[in-house]
């Protein structure tokens, strides 16, 4: 499947005075672009404004930030390694890099010193930029880093050794910031988004203001509502190329206003706050919303579910190509006027687009919150295509599916299913490692994204598992593992995480991790009390709970599909930890091993059954 476009990816026309924009090349030409088109504006704040820059204010801590930095040797070619949250001075400080010439990449704030010192060793990082609470960490890896010069950090008090960021953004006034930005080119590194690891060491995949541009273009021909003044939240982490892309690079190409949310797990009470003109999440967020969502609208409708069910009904039709019976549509938009555009408002997902990524969604999922008018579809990207790829049109969502290739992309499948792309998203490759870039790719210049893929007549794409991943049990059936576990954590709030196990196996079992937030609120609510995640592990009642949702998920699978025994881990699987990779998947391979003893008693228990 290809969609066609210009040879070289344009960026969107907006109307009016900001058709100017149509002629930057770069990040640092966008925002210089943005401050001088509206200086007075908000561009990004946290919350209840406690910290609010303005377009101008931040151009000038950009400006003398970048100036200290070029006097402190920095330029061209280099690299500068940022650990911070999500803040404003994240997007100061980041700025101030690029405006240098230089590249700034981001550490997960999970990664430990060992691996702080790899990646940072692996880029080559001159300088260091930090805050407080990541300090010890960075000061623990730079021990080992005799490249890094200049640990800088933008909080607190700066201990011997340690620049603060205050005593650089005075500045001397000689650094000429527009001469800088001017000369950075389309073709220089942006970034470097080092992948998660789940097999080896993280890879550093080399994004370039080009290939932003290319996913900015194709970004904007399905997402209408991000135009100047429109807000997002800034709340995934910094190190990974979906919070880049669509709540860093975006907001300077179109001038949005940025919410920093520097606790992710705060998210669901920022959107009715912000109500943002593109929401993105994995579907373990967007569960959450369901339930609230849910629980809203029981309090309007009571007991009587008709009026889901049939906006429910709707959807099923339109996705079925079916015209919809106009009494049925009749009685949808009543209930949406009346119930589903207050829930909407509260939940603030009233204002603009929405998708769904990083794991399957379940389609009972995304039927839900297209029957209460959030046109919600799945999207797919990986970092070697700037995080972009395919998305379903908040018009024509097709759920089952991740969608249609955006603009300026080419994909198609690989004799053995696999996905391939070609396009301007599309990275040169991994940092000084050209080994691993030559594997990577095809003959004839295809990007190999190890995903394992079925398009349809309509050129929408659905992921079927990650060709490595994929399970073929002791009979020789292959199984989706991401399916199995998806319908898992969708069939019950109190499953957070879930891993199967069945390679090689005579059927499927379970590792199943609690939710940390929805838990403990189960408990208190069933009448047993204040307890903690490990000590409801091996609660009986939850265990029972826990077993009415693997049921659940059960009945929508096929039968070599179904979980057979299932172990509640005492505990929970924190990102970047043993278990998850900073972006939450699993480390199949670490997880079999550390639970290895749990994992065979399973087998064990189910031979003797």
């Amino acid at each position: 499947m290809t969609r066609t476009g210009p040879a070289k990816p344009a960026l969107p026309k907006p109307a009016g005075p900001n058709a100017a924009m149509a002629e930057v090349a770069t990040v640092v030409q966008a925002f210089r672009f943005q401050a001088s088109a509206r200086p007075e504006e908000i561009a990004f704040r946290t919350r209840r404004d406690e910290v609010a820059l303005t377009w101008g204010q931040t151009r000038e801590r950009v400006d003398a930030l970048a100036g200290a930095l070029a006097g402190l040797g920095l330029g061209r070619g280099d690299t500068v390694a940022l650990m911070l949250a999500n803040r404003p001075e994240f997007h100061v400080c980041d700025l101030a890099v690029l405006t240098t010439g230089a590249t700034p990449f981001s550490i997960y704030q999970t990664n430990p010193p060992n691996e702080i010192e790899y990646i940072a060793g692996h880029a080559g990082a001159r300088i260091f930029l930090t805050e407080q609470q990541f300090l010890p960490q960075v000061l623990a890896a730079g021990r080992n880093l005799p490249g890094v010069k200049h640990v800088i950090v933008i909080d607190g008090e700066a201990p011997d050794g340690v620049m603060h960021i205050s005593d650089l953004e005075a500045g001397d006034g000689s650094f000429n910031a527009e001469a800088s930005a001017a000369a950075v080119q389309p073709d220089d590194l942006l970034t470097l988004i080092y992948t998660s690891g789940t097999t080896g060491p993280p890879k550093g995949v080399e994004i370039t203001h080009r290939n932003f541009f290319a996913y900015s273009a194709g970004m904007l021909d399905m997402n209408p509502a991000l135009r100047p003044g429109a807000e997002v939240i800034s709340w995934l982490p910094n190190a990974h190329i979906a919070e880049r892309c669509a709540h860093h690079y975006l907001p300077i190409l179109c001038g949005l206003r940025v919410t920093c949310c520097a606790n992710g797990r705060e998210i669901l009470d920022y959107l009715p706050e912000v109500r943002p003109a593109w929401f993105f999440s994995v579907p373990r967020i967007w569960e959450k919303l369901q339930t609230k969502a849910e629980h809203l609208l029981a309090q309007q409708l009571g007991s009587d579910p008709s009026v889901l069910w049939d906006a429910v009904s709707k959807v099923r039709h339109e996705q079925r190509g079916e015209m919809v019976p106009q009494p049925l549509a009749a009685r949808v938009a009543e209930a949406d006027e009346r119930y589903f555009a207050p829930v909407r408002r509260e939940l603030g997902l009233d204002r603009g687009g929405a998708h769904i990524g990083g794991a399957p969604a379940q389609p009972e999922l995304l039927e839900f919150f297209n029957a209460i008018g959030v046109p919600l579809g799945e999207l797919w990207g990986m970092s070697e295509t700037t995080g972009g790829g395919t998305m379903n049109p908040p018009d024509r969502v097709r759920i089952g599916s991740v969608g249609q290739p955006m603009l300026n992309v080419e994909m198609r499948l690989a004799e053995d299913g696999e996905m391939l792309v070609r396009g301007g998203i599309v990275t040169a490759g991994y940092h000084n490692q050209p080994q691993a870039t030559a594997e990577a790719f095809t003959e004839d210049g295809w990007l190999r994204t190890g995903d394992i893929g079925e398009i349809d007549g309509e050129g929408y794409f659905k992921i079927v598992d990650r060709k490595k991943e994929l399970i073929i049990n002791a009979a020789g059936k292959n199984m989706s593992p991401a399916n199995i576990e998806s319908a898992l954590k969708a069939a019950s709030p109190l499953i957070a995480q879930a891993c199967v196990i069945g390679d090689r196996r005579p059927f499927n079992t379970a590792l199943i991790v609690l939710d940390i937030d929805y838990a403990p609120r189960w408990a208190a609510e069933n009448g047993l009390g204040d307890l903690s995640l490990e000590v409801l592990a091996g609660c009986e009642r939850v265990r029972d709970a826990v077993q009415e949702g693997v049921d659940r998920a059960n009945a929508r699978l096929s039968r070599v599909e179904q979980i057979k025994l299932f172990t509640i881990i005492r505990g929970d699987w924190a990102p970047g930890g043993d278990e998850l990779t900073p972006t939450m998947k699993l480390k199949r391979k670490a997880i079999a091993a550390k639970y290895a003893e749990s994992i065979d008693a399973m087998y064990s228990a189910g031979r003797q059954g």
